[in-house]
């Protein structure tokens, strides 16, 4: 394994030597295992209503708590389901809200950067390879999204959904629609990067020599000249991927993201709000900071990533 050539390259030695790159990583695999595996982790399902009781609602941390509070309840199976970080105004456990949040949050930021990634990169070397009125339209298109806030975008696109389909549509195809409103808003960022990227590898002997042998333009787009240009993208994702949560989140602070029965990160931050004035701060606090944590480990990745990948910055 030691010898697998991986290890041997120079990625890899200056990530073993990057302390804050490491210990990034190590939370923002241990966010992705904590998502994946939620139902096995969360002391309790804040979806099935047999394991909430209201009596439960708002009991602080366990640091907070009296003997007397009902920090302990019992499922229909005999175990006891702890509160160790209090609970919401519905019942719920706070850990277990925000493991079930995390994963929302987490698979919203992915598909919709995926999306992003892929309307990105075929619109930008479609625009670097064919040049001409094709890519004054499509980098005119790109400017005119550009022009739009992704929030600005959301709010009215939701805001338009939920009002012509209902409420309750709306909340069983929130998390689709977020993932489509927030990828399709993105994707210019990937267009333009690529698009400068594809019109220097244009202008190398390898695409001239594909012309000359007859390959078609898709396959020297997407099978010569992409894969010479998916260094500045992996550092595009990595930051995309934080505004993508941070967007969402903004969106359910403003009642157009994920309903409160679907917990993501910024509806458990949006429905704690209306508490803090009457003394029950953590219903807020545990999940915003579970963000602030994941958007910041993202970030420093993202800014190690362009470092490493830009010798005349990277000081390792």
């Amino acid at each position: 394994m030691k010898n697998h050539p991986f290890f041997k390259s120079d990625f890899f030695y200056y990530f073993s030597r990057d302390k804050v790159a490491i210990a990034s990583f190590i939370i923002f695999v241990m966010f992705i295992l904590i998502a994946i595996f939620a139902p096995m982790l969360s002391p309790h399902n804040p979806y099935d209503l047999a394991t909430i009781d209201i009596m439960n609602s708002e009991l602080p941390p366990f640091w907070m708590q009296n003997p007397d509070d009902m920090a302990y309840v019992t499922d229909e199976d005999g175990h006891l389901l702890s509160f160790l970080l209090g609970t919401d105004e519905q019942g719920r456990g706070i850990l277990s809200t925000i493991f079930y949040g995390l994963r929302t949050s987490l698979m919203i930021g992915l598909f919709a950067v995926i999306l992003q990634m892929v309307m990105g990169i075929v619109i930008g070397l479609t625009a670097a390879y064919y040049g001409g009125w094709i890519d004054n339209l499509l980098m005119r298109i790109a400017d005119v999204q550009l022009s739009f806030s992704t929030l600005m975008v959301a709010i009215i696109i939701s805001a338009i959904f939920k009002t012509m389909f209902g409420p309750q549509l709306y909340s069983e195809y929130a998390i689709i629609l977020l993932m489509l409103i927030i990828g399709i808003a993105e994707w210019p960022q990937y267009a333009r990067t690529i698009r400068s990227s594809a019109l220097a590898e244009k202008q190398k002997e390898y695409v001239e020599a594909a012309k000359v042998m007859g390959f078609k333009s898709g396959r020297i787009m997407f099978k010569h000249i992409l894969p010479n240009c998916l260094s500045p993208i992996l550092v595009i994702s990595t930051v995309q991927i934080a505004n993508a949560i941070m967007s969402e989140a903004a969106l359910s602070f403003l009642g157009l993201g994920m309903p409160a029965e679907k917990p993501s990160l910024g509806s458990l931050i949006s429905n704690g709000f209306d508490y803090i004035s009457s003394g029950s701060w953590w219903i807020s606090l545990f999940p915003g900071l579970v963000l602030v944590v994941l958007v910041l480990v993202i970030n420093m990745l993202g800014d190690w990533l362009r470092d490493v990948f830009n010798p005349k910055l990277y000081k390792g």
